[in-house]
């Protein structure tokens, strides 16, 4: 009987150990989770933040390039919340996946300690349902007795351990279960969230594309929102020349001599080769007079497409301004740089070195466009040249 006693606690205790290698660690938690959504609620509170600078500007003219950054902005933290969004949905799909294993395995656990419980109850009617006061009262001697008293507490222990780690199994089987219903409810209220906030993404681009196509075809309206652009325009190129020869001069100093830049060898920023706008005079967005573009734009490209680096260099700026919106210039040698304007989101800081090819950001409408693409400047011995003398395959809009 001691013996038997010894074996089934050694049985719980494997079946506790079997149960621990079974769980696997989790890859995701509710604390990631919630993490997330404590994310999502600074993302919200911004947002009435810009919602409420916008009111305030509300049909001031002479603020449309300061309400445009702000459409920009609100832009820029929709597209924020829906990431946000997609990580919660795609956090709960493994937490789903991973309580639904531990669910299966809570389950096999439970059906393999009920087995042994019937076990023990079997054994027991087998000898008779010996009682464990008939055990004791067999006892031939005091030290007989004392010994069966440790059987006995041995066999009720087991018993007993049995039966709580049932019953514990039982309450970890429902709590695994409203869990995973809880998860799955949060994952359909997330992809509901999650079809709302494109929704609303799409509105907002189309509003603040809108506010440039006012300010294009009202250009009397607007004549010094369009100089200041222009004026902008040209402090960023000046800018922009500087820092390259400042580089430059760093560079050459380190190197122990000069640095001058080797022209030409550039590839293409994009995957489209389809241009929108060439260099040079061009008939003004509003219909009335004419500009002097002074870069190429790159249509067919929309919201997601890859910028990359049209050779390799160091990041000199990479900032947001009311002209070109979220851009970047990438220094290759004194007076040579490339500029890439209008970008939804950039992925590069100032002072990175890039090879060519490498991603510089991503595609957008940001700034002073009507619409998704790349404009792309090229300039050398610091003035802008046509890119197109470099790239070749194009096809230009009719």
């Amino acid at each position: 009987m001691k013996k038997a006693a010894r074996l089934l606690t050694a049985l719980l205790l494997a079946l506790t150990l079997t149960a621990a290698e079974l769980t696997p660690a989790l890859a995701v938690t509710q604390a990631d989770i919630d993490a997330l959504k404590n994310d999502a609620a600074d993302l919200t509170s911004q947002r009435k933040e810009l919602e409420s600078k916008l009111d305030a500007l509300k049909d001031d003219k002479s603020q449309a390039l300061a309400k445009k950054q702000l459409l920009d902005q609100k832009v820029t933290n929709t597209a924020a919340q829906i990431k946000n969004v997609e990580a919660q949905i795609a956090d709960y799909a493994a937490l789903i996946t991973q309580t639904e294993a531990e669910l299966l395995d809570a389950q096999q656990r439970e059906e393999a300690q009920y087995e042994l419980f019937c076990t023990r109850v079997r054994a027991m009617e087998e000898r008779g349902k010996v009682s464990y006061w008939s055990v004791l009262f067999k006892a031939e001697s005091f030290t007989d007795l004392l010994g069966r008293m440790d059987i006995v507490n041995e066999i009720m222990d087991a018993d007993q351990a049995v039966i709580d780690q049932l019953q514990a199994l039982q309450v970890e089987i429902e709590e695994k279960k409203a869990s995973l219903e809880a998860s799955k409810a949060e994952s359909e209220a997330a992809k509901a969230d999650l079809v709302a906030k494109k929704t609303e993404l799409d509105a907002q681009r189309k509003e603040a594309i809108a506010l440039v196509n006012e300010i294009n075809d009202n250009e009397n309206e607007y004549k010094e929102t369009l100089d200041e652009l222009d004026k902008e325009e040209e402090r960023i190129q000046a800018m922009i020349v500087k820092k390259s020869k400042e580089l430059a001069a760093q560079q050459a100093a380190q190197n122990g001599g000069t640095s001058n830049a080797a022209l030409g060898g550039y590839i293409w920023p994009v995957s489209s080769h389809y241009i929108t706008s060439t260099f040079g005079g061009r008939a003004s967005p509003g219909g009335i007079g004419s500009t002097n573009h002074k870069g190429i734009d790159i249509g067919r490209v929309g919201y997601t497409t890859e910028i990359h680096a049209a050779k390799a260099g160091t990041v000199i700026v990479s900032q947001y301004s009311s002209s070109y919106g979220n851009y970047v210039v990438v220094s290759h040698g004194s007076g040579n740089t490339t500029l890439y304007a209008h970008m939804s989101s950039r992925k590069v800081s100032v002072g990175a070195y890039v090879n060519q090819g490498d991603v510089l950001g991503i595609t957008g409408s940001t700034g002073h466009s009507t619409g998704p693409h790349l404009h792309f400047e090229i300039s050398e011995n610091g003035v802008r040249i046509n890119p197109l003398n470099y790239l070749t395959g194009y096809t230009l809009a009719g």
